[in-house]
């Protein structure tokens, strides 16, 4: 089994993108207070694997002028230039979902992730939970987001973002103990911009198995009408 991968494939549940048919509907753009839809608005980011050997890439998201209906919801459609595929992203009131598909040793599987409430109160938890495929193996993910900080400043590649959202992540896997299986998840959104700022831990040590994911994610810069 190739268990030694299991931490890098839970950290997916936050850093993987998507890719899947889309219609081509046009979108009245619209900014939402955490996240910009408008068209041509780019995000450009620098992810850091501090997992040796460590390694450092740089990718860009551009908001297209597409949205598409996955459940009947509509996402907005986005660019990613590392794979070229896109993301989606809905929003519903203060809610903030993202649609995505696990890597095939997951199950390929695809799942809405509610990944910020900001309206929320601080120390304010939601828990969902995601039913997987790993190895031929069906599992349980729960993962649980909580509301840390509110409306505090955030310097990130020396830009200062202002009412910034903090919020926490946690994952667990059924059968797995909690001894066994640790993440640290901080992840910092900021009004309009969206996500600043994002560090993935998660380590396995479990029955005799060590495996760590370390990835740093940070927001160099945007290009918002």
């Amino acid at each position: 089994m190739k268990i030694f991968t299991f931490a890098a494939l839970l950290a997916s549940f936050l850093v993987v993108s998507c890719s899947k048919s889309d219609d081509t509907s046009p979108v009245s753009p619209s900014a939402s207070v955490y996240m910009t839809t408008a068209s041509g608005s780019g995000w450009d980011y620098q992810q850091t694997n501090n997992t040796p050997p460590p390694a450092t890439s740089l990718y860009s998201v551009t908001s297209t002028t597409r949205d598409t209906v996955v459940s009947g919801r509509s996402y907005h459609v986005y660019t990613n230039s590392t794979s070229g595929t896109s993301e989606y992203y809905y929003i519903n009131g203060s809610d903030y979902y993202t649609y995505q598909s696990l890597p095939a040793d997951l199950g390929g599987v695809k799942v809405e992730n509610l990944y910020l409430k900001d309206n929320a109160s601080v120390n304010t938890s939601w828990s969902q939970n995601f039913n997987i495929t790993y190895m031929g193996l069906p599992l349980v993910v729960t993962m649980v987001n909580t509301i840390k900080e509110k409306a505090i400043s955030r310097t990130v590649n020396g830009i200062t973002y202002t009412n910034v959202i903090h919020v926490d992540s946690k994952i667990s896997v059924g059968g797995i103990p909690a001894s066994g299986l640790t993440t640290d998840i901080q992840s910092y959104y900021a009004p309009k911009v969206g996500l600043i700022e994002n560090t993935t831990k998660v380590t396995l040590n479990y029955l005799g198995l060590v495996n760590n994911t370390d990835l740093k994610t940070i927001l160099r810069g945007t290009n918002i009408p």
